[in-house]
C-alpha cells in the first residue's frame, strides 16, 4: 500500500521535532517546548504509526527512551534496560489500560496496583555491591546512561552504604533525583543575584545540577532522591513477590521511598487515589506531573512484559499541564491600588493548570529584561494551583524578526502622572496618589483612617460604595457629601448618614501632623509627619522646601525627601490639597519643639492600660515633646511607661535594666 506523500512528510517532520526536543530536554537540560506540547507531538506520531504501520521504522522516537548520552561523562551500559512509561491523560484512558492488562493476562479478576506520585526529575540507577555504592548512572537512552557517581555521592539522602541484616551481593535501586520547590526558588534567586541564567523549572534545575563536571557545584545544590524500582539483583536468598514488598525492602536498606506509596485494588480505588493526589498536588514539597500505577505482582509483571520503550504493566496518568506554550499578543500595564505599575502579557488563550489562561504577569522591568519578553514572542507559560500565571521562558528560535524590546512607560497609563522607581524596589510606581483613579479607594481609606483624619463611621466598605457610585473621586469630595446622598447607600439609614456628616465636619479640625500623614505621601509615616510638622510649622513652608532642606529633618532620607518634593510638584495633588483647605480643614499653628526638651530624642515604650489617656493620645503628646515612641523594648530603650495589666514588655525591661515609670510620671512629663 502506497503511503501518501503528505503523511510521509508529516512523519519526517515529527521525527525531527521530537528528536530536537529530546536533545534539548534530556541532553542540554534546556527545554524549548512545554511537556504537554511534547506529549501531543509524541501521541500524534504513535497514532500515525498505528494507523499506517509502514511508517514505523527502527529510528522512530517511539522506539527509544530518553535522549543522547553526553560525551563529557563515561558511558554505562545498564544491566537491565531503564524503560520509560506510556501515558494516559484521562479516566477513560486509564480504564482502557486496566482492561488491556486483564486482556493480556486473560483474566477478569480485579487487579492490584501500587500507586505513587510521578516525580518530575531525573531518572537514576544506583548500583550497590556488597552494600557499597559503586556506580550511579542516568537513564540515557534506556540502554546506555551517563556515569554520574561522583556527583551522586554528594546528595545527602542517598546512602553510600546500605543498612540492614540482609543485603544482596548486587542490587540496582532506581528512582528519581529531584529538586524540592523551596530549594528551586532559593537557587533561582541566587542565580539572579549572581547575574546568571535562572532555571526554567525544578526538573531542569535538578538535571543541570547533576550533570556538573565539578562535583562541588552539585554538592551545593538542594538535590534529593526518592526510589521507585529495582534493576539487577544478585545474591538475595528470597526475592520479593510483589512490588510493594520490594519497596519495603528498599526502605529497610536505608533508601528513601515515596511517603505517598499506596497499594490500591481495582480501578475505582485508582481513580480515588488520582483525585486525592491531584487535590494535594500544589501543597506537595516537590513537583509532580501525574500518578504512576504498577501491577503489584512481580510474576504478573514478567508475564505482561514490555513493548518497544515501555512496560505493559505500568502507566503514568498525567495531570493537566502546569506549563504550556503560546504567544504574546500584547503587553499592557496595570496600575495597582498602591500605584505599582505591573506589566501583563496578553496571551493567545491557552489551557494550562486546569483553566484557560489569557494573561500572565511579567512582574517588572527587570524581569522583562532578564527574560527578554517581547510582543509576538512564543513563550512557555506556567500556572500551578492558584498561583498567578507567569511567563517562564521565551522560545527564541520562534521570535519574529520585527519584535522589539519592551520598556514600561514613564507615565502612569491611568492618570498620566510621572511613574518612578523607588530606590531599593523593583517596581515603578505612579506618583499621582490622591488623583489617580486606580489608587483613589486606598488613598481615601488612608485619608479617613484613625491615625490620619480619624473620620468616625467612614469604613472601607462605605468608601468603596462612594467611589463605585461616583459620589467621590478624591478625599476633598468627602466634605461635600450630603445626608441624602449617604442615606441612599446600602445599609446606611438617615441616622447613620447624619452621624457621618457630623464626623466629617468634626474631622476638619485636625493637627498639621495628621494632615501631612493623611496625604499618603510614600514613605511618610506618623513619626516622619510629626517631624515635618514640628520643623516646618506651616503647609506653605513644607511645600516650598527642597530636597536638601528636607534631608536635614530627622526621619527623612533622600528617598522620602524626593517623594515629598515630587508629591507637591504634581499639579493634581496640589489641586486636591487646595480643595481640602477650601472645604474648611484647619489646624492650630505648631510650636517648634525645644531642642533642650528633657525627652528630646529619648526612646519610650508604652505598655499596659493607661487610666487618664488613651495609648494614641499618650503617644502623640510624647512625640510633641520630641520623644520617639517604640513598639518593643530593647537595650536602646530609655523608659518604659507601665499601665495596668502590663505584660512581657515590663518583664523584658526589668531583665534589661531599663528605667520603668508609671502613668503619674508620664502626666508630669506632659505637664
Amino acid at each position: 500500500m502506497t503511503i501518501p506523500t503528505k503523511l510521509l512528510a508529516r512523519k519526517v517532520e515529527l521525527h525531527n521535532l521530537i528528536n530536537k526536543y529530546n536533545y534539548l530536554y534530556y541532553t542540554t537540560d534546556n527545554p524549548e517546548v512545554s511537556d504537554s506540547e511534547y506529549d501531543r507531538l509524541f501521541r500524534e506520531l504513535k497514532q500515525l504509526e498505528a494507523d499506517h504501520p509502514a511508517l514505523l521504522t527502527l529510528d522512530s522516537p517511539t522506539q527509544r527512551v530518553g535522549g543522547q548520552v553526553l560525551d563529557k561523562f563515561d558511558q554505562v551500559t545498564h544491566a537491565m534496560s531503564m524503560l520509560s512509561l506510556d501515558n494516559v491523560f484521562d479516566d477513560n484512558e486509564f480504564l482502557a489500560f486496566d482492561q488491556r492488562v486483564k486482556d493480556w493476562l486473560n483474566t477478569g479478576d480485579v487487579q492490584s496496583y501500587i500507586a505513587e506520585p510521578k516525580l518530575d526529575g531525573l531518572a537514576i540507577s544506583l548500583r550497590y555491591e556488597k552494600g557499597l555504592l559503586v556506580q550511579a548512572a542516568t537513564r540515557g537512552d534506556g540502554s546506555v546512561g551517563e556515569d554520574v557517581t561522583v556527583n551522586v555521592r554528594t546528595i545527602s539522602d542517598i546512602p553510600l552504604t546500605l543498612q540492614g541484616d540482609v543485603i544482596p551481593d548486587v542490587i540496582e535501586i532506581r528512582g528519581e533525583i529531584f529538586m524540592p520547590k523551596a530549594g528551586f526558588e532559593a537557587l533561582n534567586q541566587q542565580q539572579i543575584l549572581e547575574g546568571k541564567k535562572s532555571f526554567v523549572n525544578p526538573r531542569n534545575a535538578a538535571a543541570g545540577s547533576l550533570r556538573q563536571l565539578d562535583s562541588k557545584i552539585t554538592a551545593s545544590r538542594p538535590l534529593e532522591m526518592i526510589c521507585y524500582g529495582l534493576g539487577e539483583i544478585k545474591g538475595l536468598a528470597e526475592m520479593p513477590e510483589t512490588h510493594s514488598a520490594a519497596m519495603a525492602m528498599v526502605a529497610d536498606l536505608g533508601c528513601r521511598i515515596s511517603p505517598e506509596l499506596q497499594a490500591v485494588s481495582g480501578v475505582e480505588a485508582c481513580l480515588v487515589y488520582i483525585e486525592q493526589i491531584g487535590e494535594r498536588r500544589d501543597n506537595l514539597p516537590y513537583d509532580i506531573d501525574g500518578v504512576v500505577f504498577k501491577v503489584d505482582n512481580l510474576q504478573l509483571q514478567q508475564r505482561l512484559g514490555f513493548v518497544s520503550r515501555a512496560p505493559r504493566w505500568a502507566i503514568a496518568h498525567k495531570f493537566p499541564a502546569q506549563q504550556e506554550i503560546t504567544t504574546v499578543e500584547d503587553i499592557e500595564i496595570q496600575v495597582g491600588r498602591t500605584g505599582a505599575l505591573t506589566p501583563v502579557a496578553r496571551l493567545k488563550p491557552v489551557f494550562v493548570g486546569g483553566v484557560t489562561v489569557s494573561n500572565a504577569t511579567l512582574h517588572n522591568q527587570d524581569e522583562i529584561d532578564r527574560k527578554d519578553v517581547r510582543v509576538g514572542d512564543t513563550v512557555i507559560v506556567r500556572r500551578a494551583g492558584d498561583v498567578i500565571p507567569e511567563v517562564v521562558q521565551v522560545v527564541l528560535s520562534k521570535r519574529p524578526e520585527q519584535a522589539e524590546p519592551y520598556r514600561i512607560p514613564a507615565q502612569c497609563p491611568i492618570c498620566d502622572s510621572l511613574a518612578e522607581r523607588v530606590e531599593g524596589e523593583a517596581v515603578l510606581r505612579c506618583t499621582g496618589g490622591l488623583y489617580c483613579p486606580a489608587q483613589r479607594k486606598e488613598a481615601i481609606k488612608h485619608f479617613a483612617s484613625r491615625k490620619a483624619m480619624d473620620v468616625d463611621g467612614l469604613g472601607d466598605k462605605i468608601v468603596e460604595q462612594l467611589v463605585d457610585e461616583g459620589l467621590i473621586g478624591d478625599p476633598a469630595d468627602l466634605f461635600a457629601l450630603t445626608i441624602a446622598q449617604l442615606a441612599a447607600l446600602e445599609r446606611m439609614g438617615d441616622k447613620s448618614a447624619e452621624n457621618l456628616v457630623t464626623a466629617l465636619d468634626a474631622a476638619k479640625q485636625t493637627k498639621f501632623a495628621r494632615f501631612i500623614y493623611s496625604l499618603g505621601i510614600r514613605g511618610v509615616g506618623e513619626a516622619t509627619a510629626r517631624s515635618l510638622a514640628m520643623d516646618f510649622l506651616t503647609l506653605d513652608l513644607l511645600k516650598g522646601a527642597d530636597e536638601a532642606a528636607l534631608i536635614e529633618i530627622e526621619d527623612v532620607g533622600p528617598v522620602v525627601a524626593h517623594n515629598i518634593v515630587t508629591f507637591f510638584n504634581q499639579d493634581h495633588n496640589q489641586h486636591v490639597v487646595d480643595r481640602l483647605l477650601m472645604a474648611g480643614l484647619t489646624w492650630p499653628l505648631e510650636e517648634k519643639m525645644s531642642a533642650d526638651s528633657a525627652l528630646s530624642g529619648k526612646i519610650i515604650v508604652l505598655t499596659g492600660t493607661l487610666e487618664q489617656l488613651s495609648r494614641s493620645e499618650a503617644k502623640e503628646k510624647l512625640l510633641a515633646l520630641g520623644a520617639k515612641v517604640a513598639g518593643s523594648v530593647s537595650k536602646k530603650t530609655d523608659y518604659v511607661v507601665v499601665g495596668r495589666d502590663a505584660g512581657s514588655k515590663l518583664t523584658k525591661a526589668e531583665i534589661l535594666g531599663v528605667t520603668v515609670v508609671d502613668e503619674t510620671t508620664l502626666i508630669e512629663w506632659i505637664r
